[in-house]
């Protein structure tokens, strides 16, 4: 599906998605050693591999969508997901089994875990929802598929003036890569909605495994920094 017809200015800047995905990446491949290498180099690999056709279709800005970019770019970004996820269980393997001498360098590591997550679930996010980036810029209104989260914005266009200038009625606003970080991180650290509320099943699952990913992470560190501390 092409959306060449459409205004170029309306279409989604491609980098800081990419910039995101390459430093998920970059995190994910310097974990320490323990964390089985031979999966996280060939995640990494596989990951770039898979970038090379993505930008190659858009390269700065996201105006075309096929069906093979679609499901290689939600590929891509589950991958990124499940791998992080066993790096997350082997985290709390290692933290709740090794010893002092371990501390700072696991807890390096679940930095690295937690920030890669909040990008992988915020790619997810931002593949999925009503379509994907190109979907939602390009594709009318009434053509979208069903809104998998409900951004204030949405509603905001009843409010006084100057917040509902920003509303998504009056001004055609649609939620970017940097709207679904921002929801991500803000799951991730509150482990519940904010100003942004999921809507469908699929989003309340992903939703329900980054936050219970993010709450027991955050337990073990805390838990980790005080044996050090004593």
């Amino acid at each position: 599906m092409s959306f060449d017809k459409k205004p170029d200015a309306r279409a989604e800047h491609r980098w800081p998605a990419v910039i995101a995905l390459l430093l998920a990446l970059g995190l994910y491949a310097t974990l320490p050693s323990s964390f089985l290498p031979a999966l996280r180099y060939a995640v990494v690999a596989v990951g770039l591999l898979m970038l090379i056709p993505l930008i190659a279709l858009n390269p700065a800005r996201l105006r075309r969508q096929t069906r093979w970019s679609k499901y290689l770019a939600t590929g891509q970004a589950l991958l990124l997901v499940a791998a992080n996820e066993v790096a997350l269980v082997q985290l709390i393997i290692l933290l709740t089994s090794s010893g002092k001498q371990d501390g700072p360098t696991l807890l390096l590591a679940a930095l690295q875990v937690w920030v890669t997550n909040i990008i992988g679930f915020a790619l997810v996010y931002w593949e999925l929802d009503r379509g994907g980036p190109v979907s939602r810029r390009h594709a009318d209104r009434k053509d979208l598929p069903p809104a998998d989260f409900r951004f204030p914005q949405d509603e905001d266009h009843d409010a006084v003036e100057e917040v509902a200038t920003r509303s998504s009625v009056k001004t055609g606003w649609v939620a970017s890569f940097v709207d679904y970080l921002y929801f991500s991180a803000s799951n991730s650290m509150a482990f519940s909605p904010t100003d942004t509320m999921p809507l469908s099943p699929r989003a309340k699952i992903f939703m329900v495994l980054e936050a219970a990913g993010g709450f027991v992470l955050l337990a073990l560190v805390i838990a980790h920094a005080v044996a050090l501390i004593n």
